[in-house]
């Protein structure tokens, strides 16, 4: 079987590349340059807890020591605090981390995957595709032709992918444009963001609006001014006034002494593509969707497409191509997107336009300024990880069906879990491997030797069952789990999305939630169906 090709080496394509090859799915990555990535103090990227997690299972490399995370999170609007959020082990900080760092994070761990070739100067210039797999060229001084099974764009807003396969990628250009600049500084906080609205040193005119500050690592700030609408120069000394302007206003009178690391004009764009398939051929990233207004991370998001893609790519390329599994990604995740780009554009005009409804609305402006923070802090319409309640995998109705503390189709709360070798794990930590979870809350059982319950009770019909699934599972266990009672039994996809919750040991309701989430019938080999067969007897006659 052919390898999958990825057109771009971006933090995405490197993400999928790796998910893709943790479930022994052989890659090619193309990549434009020599490589290496520029430092950029002033490109960094906010990841939430469930993206973290992802690349700190991809790569091995926690990404902490690497980047910084906020103690905090304070709005202002002139000189009023409005909201004040403290982070702690029950609503974790983000991660605000160097883009460089986290791509070198991921280029180090591809360089230990013997999966993985990175073609480095291909430049893609052309795709074909048939039924039975795609060629890619490349031009430069290794141009040649590439067989592959499936072609994944990752090449950005210019995509050469999305061009060649003709699909639309309408939207809004410059909704929003950020001067932004990195320096070393002390500030009256250390480890607090900040969204500073309205600052009373500047009393006038469109570009009164908003400074975010973000901390880094090592006493590094990245500042980011809200720009007027248009296509003025910022230029450097407009930017040095503006870095003097905030930390004297900040300072109560008095500059910081700062020194600058970079700087850069962000310029936000919204669009989306019409189309993410075409036959062999996906697009993910900004290759697919381009957003970033009211601090939402399309970084992220891209990083989300690879997570969903990964594994059913995988399962397409190791049991053949199944057309609704693969269909599903651009259903889940574009109305994902679409979703995040809807909610920026209806709440837009509130927060930007200035007067109008604003004006009459007593306490607007402090519900405005939180939907704002949202967007920062992942939370809400704005920021918070995609639900596919929609989702073309989820099982009709179960008779076994209960309600937990997470819908069907939103990622699951990460618990920990007893793992089949009796280890203690999170939940989290076993994502990503292309097998189905089940996973059994039993109250009680953390505190006893797995010998002494694993045979007892419920747990050998339950493992029966999970041997005879149509797609390998892997079977956990969990004390408890947020809205379910004893003997619930949760079965959750490989991306760590909630399928179902079932009330006990119902092993047809459970196969059909599994072939639904598969997108139908899945073929299997006979050496799994062998496997199978043999784990069940034992299983069985364990009992």
């Amino acid at each position: 079987m052919d390898p999958v090709i990825i057109a771009g080496a971006g933090p995405v394509g490197l993400t999928l590349a790796l998910a893709l090859a943790r479930q022994e799915v052989p890659c090619v990555v193309l990549d434009e340059g020599p490589g290496t990535d520029e430092p950029r103090h002033a490109r960094t990227v906010v990841l939430r807890e469930d993206t973290v997690a992802l690349i700190g299972r991809l790569t091995g490399i926690p990404l902490d020591g690497a980047g910084a995370r906020w103690a905090g999170w304070r709005s202002m609007r002139r000189k009023q605090v409005t909201r004040e959020v403290a982070f702690a082990d029950a609503d974790p900080a983000p991660l605000h981390i160097a883009q460089h760092l986290l791509t070198g994070a991921l280029r180090a761990a591809l360089a230990r995957e013997s999966l993985v070739r990175i073609a480095v100067d291909s430049r893609l210039d052309g795709v074909e595709q048939e039924s039975s797999g795609v060629t890619a060229h490349t031009r430069g001084p290794k141009g040649t032709w590439w067989r592959g099974s499936y072609l994944v764009g990752c090449d950005g807003p210019r995509s050469t992918v999305r061009k060649l396969q003709d699909i639309r990628f309408p939207g809004r250009t410059a909704v929003e444009r950020y001067a932004v600049a990195a320096l070393r500084t002390e500030l009256p906080w250390t480890d607090r963001a900040l969204l500073h609205r309205a600052p009373p040193w500047r009393t006038s005119g469109p570009s009164a609006g908003e400074i975010v500050g973000r901390p880094l690592p090592d006493g590094v700030w990245r500042l980011d001014w809200l720009l007027p609408p248009g296509k003025d120069l910022v230029t450097p000394e407009l930017l040095v006034n503006r870095i003097r302007e905030t930390l004297t206003g900040w300072g109560d009178g008095t500059a910081a002494p700062y020194e600058l690391l970079d700087t850069g004009v962000h310029t936000v764009h919204h669009r989306l593509a019409r189309r993410w398939r075409v036959g062999r051929v996906f697009l993910a990233g900004d290759a697919a969707h381009l957003l970033g207004a009211l601090g939402t991370q399309g970084l992220e998001e891209g990083l989300r497409d690879a997570d969903n893609l990964a594994w059913k790519l995988a399962l397409a390329w190791h049991h053949g191509p199944h057309e609704a599994l693969l269909d599903s990604y651009q259903e889940e995740r574009r109305t994902a997107v679409a979703g995040r780009l809807r909610a920026a554009d209806q709440v837009l005009p509130l927060l930007r336009g200035g007067g109008g409804l604003r004006s009459y609305v007593p306490g607007s402006a402090r519900g405005n300024d939180a939907l704002l923070a949202d967007g920062h802090l992942g939370r809400g319409a704005l920021g918070a990880p995609g639900v596919y309640a929609g989702s073309p995998l989820t099982p009709a109705h179960l008779d076994g069906e209960v309600s937990v503390g997470t819908p069907p189709g939103s990622p699951v709360t990460d618990v920990r879990v007893t793992a089949e070798d009796g280890t203690f794990v999170r939940l989290r930590d076993r994502l990503g491997r292309g097998a189905l979870l089940v996973v059994l809350v039993a109250p009680g059982t953390g505190v006893w030797d797995r010998k002494h319950w694993v045979t007892a009770g419920i747990m050998p019909r339950l493992a029966a069952a999970v041997t005879a699934l149509p797609h390998r599972a892997e079977l956990l266990v969990a004390e408890s789990y947020p809205g379910a009672a004893a003997h619930t039994v949760l079965l959750v996809r490989p991306d760590g999305h909630l399928v179902t919750a079932l009330n006990g040991v119902r092993p047809a309701d459970l196969y059909a939630a599994a072939e639904a989430a598969l997108g139908g019938a899945v073929e299997v080999s006979s050496k799994e169906k062998a496997e199978a067969r043999a784990g069940a007897e034992a299983t069985a006659g364990a009992r």
